[in-house]
């Protein structure tokens, strides 16, 4: 067991630990949290409660009857720290209230175990500071009932039982396995985090043949775009305020917001910023041109054992190259799909690329499986105009990827395309608690976010070349949405917008996951898959999927 100092634990995170002790070590240990209409709910529950009021007298001193509120106690000695709703004195008693949402559950004693043991931690705390508890209270908001909660010697021998396992489950630093085929996971607001039904069928543990749609197919909030020169971004209360030159003002709720995507000489007030980091929402920064230039966001990421075990990935040689041929080879196979699905490609071409994709999985040095990534995208590339099919296809000629300028329309899409694929990976490697900059296959350089390049290498094809193909066949994009610069070739504000709805709406479409069988959004699936890397890299899972179509 590793030798951890354990910090005073929260009596709340005895409720989460009493729930599920998975939980629990996800939202405390490494700092993930998610918002769901339940924990909505309970802050809303909260919010009169946790302004403070009153003063809870010295323990010697508890015979006025009074009530205070908010009052943060810790307890040394005990090991805990509690926030308490509602401390109520009388007779020389004290009585702990915590407010819970809903009504009272219809079970002997009308309260589950969760909340019981917190309450009851809240007392042992109390008493620590000489405070004398026999009971308290629940006090359920929506239907305003009271629960009184007595706390005899069974419930005392619970807490202190659940508190010692919680120590030693964070001392382990290993987060426990999840809980199997759970009535419990369907309302935990960490499903998608957890991903309970997803690990155990990877972990070959007795799960749901298929595994149940807990993952939210689409995310509610969405990334706003703010790509009008000159434009300036402010915040008001909960809301951000986009301004225009021409004094044209747009307001977008931060609810419904999940990231900030500055494009060209776009402002943010400072207001803004720090709302939007205080929000865990990141800002991103694009060239006029699409390029990717960085991201603002606040702290790092609470999940240090997963940069640990990332690191300790990439120094080792072996393990990187396994990685890296998983990236590559799911790449040849999808760029394969889409030649094959849209393209009159000769059968040479397909048997070929299929090749080249066995003979990434069994490479053995990464030199070799670079070469064999270039070789398969030359060909991919050569054969690509084959899916250009537009009234327009001769105004979108194309014979071969080139950037840095793009020569022609068709590479200044690819170029746009793949750089707001990387600005979204590296947007969630950065929630998961990734270090986006160090890779397995693409090398460490300057500027570069190695890990996002990787994990996009599969998902190039699916979403990013998709949606050029796509734009270009339907006319969402046409000749006259071009500039020539030279021997460069960019997309006008007015084109690009387009281009950018086009990406969005691709990224929203509900596609079928070809190992879990539930239709979910690519969005969330760059979101999965990210979240299982990791549970392979910290060992949890033996490999971690790759997405390939068919």
């Amino acid at each position: 067991m590793t030798n951890v100092l354990v910090p005073l634990v929260p009596a709340r995170m005895l409720n989460e630990f009493s729930y599920c002790p998975r939980l629990s070590y996800l939202e405390w240990v490494q700092g993930d949290f998610a918002d769901s209409a339940d924990t909505i709910d309970g802050r809303r529950v909260h919010k009169r409660v946790d302004r403070p009021g009153g003063a809870l007298p010295p323990a010697n001193d508890t015979t006025e009857r009074l009530h205070a509120r908010s009052v943060e106690l810790a307890a040394p000695g005990l090991g805990m720290v509690a926030k308490l709703d509602l401390i109520e004195v009388e007779d020389g008693w004290v009585t702990p209230v915590d407010y819970k949402r809903g009504k009272p559950p219809d079970i002997p004693g009308r309260a589950w175990e969760p909340e019981r043991v917190q309450l009851c931690a809240q007392a042992l705390i109390l008493e620590e500071h000489g405070y004398r508890c026999e009971s308290g209270i629940l006090y359920f908001a929506e239907s305003k009932q009271r629960v009184e909660i007595v706390f005899d010697d069974a419930l005392r021998a619970r807490t202190r039982e659940l508190l010692a396992a919680l120590r030693m489950t964070v001392a382990s630093g290993a987060l426990p396995p999840p809980l199997r085929d759970s009535p419990k996971c369907p309302r935990c607001s960490l499903v998608g985090i957890c991903l309970p039904d997803e690990v155990n069928q990877l972990r070959g543990v007795e799960a749901p043949e298929v595994p149940r749609k807990l993952v939210p197919a689409r995310d509610d909030a969405l990334p706003l775009y703010v790509h009008t020169a000159g434009a300036r971004v402010g915040r008001r209360g909960d809301e951000l305020v986009i301004e225009e030159r021409d004094g044209t003002r747009h307001e977008v709720t931060l609810l419904r917001t999940s990231q900030v995507v500055l494009v060209g000489g776009v402002q943010i007030s400072t207001q803004a910023v720090q709302e939007l980091c205080a929000r865990g929402l990141p800002v991103v920064y694009l060239s006029a041109g699409g390029r990717f230039f960085g991201v603002t966001t606040g702290m790092p990421h609470k999940n240090v054992e997963l940069r640990l075990a990332q690191y300790r990935a990439a120094a080792s040689e072996s393990r990187a190259l396994g990685l890296a041929r998983r990236f590559v080879a799911a790449k040849i196979r999808n760029q394969r799909t889409l030649l094959r699905r849209n393209g009159d490609v000769p059968d040479l071409v397909l048997d070929r690329l299929r090749e080249l994709a066995v003979a990434a999985e069994e490479c053995g040095a990464a030199e070799s499986l670079l070469g064999l990534e270039g070789t398969a995208a030359r060909l991919y590339f050569q054969h690509f105009a084959r899916m250009v099919k537009a009234p327009e296809a001769a105004s979108f000629d194309f014979e071969g990827r080139n950037r840095r300028p793009p020569l022609d329309p068709v590479n200044a899409l690819l170029s746009l395309a793949y750089a707001l694929l990387t600005k979204e990976l590296a947007v969630v490697l950065l929630s998961v608690g990734f270090d986006p900059y160090l890779g397995f296959f693409h090398q460490p350089r300057h500027g570069k976010p190695a890990l996002a390049l990787d994990v996009m290498e599969e998902f190039r094809p699916l979403i990013a070349d998709s949606v050029v193909i796509t734009a270009i066949n339907t006319g969402v994009v046409k000749e006259a949405d071009f500039i020539r610069r030279g021997a460069g070739c960019a997309m006008a504000d007015a084109g690009r917008a387009r281009f950018m709805e086009a990406f969005e709406r691709r990224m929203d479409e509900l596609v079928t996951h070809p190992v879990f069988g539930y239709r979910i959004s690519y969005r969330r699936i760059l979101e999965v898959h990210a979240r299982l890397l990791g549970r392979h890299l910290t060992g949890e899972i033996p490999e971690a999927p790759s997405f390939l179509t068919r």
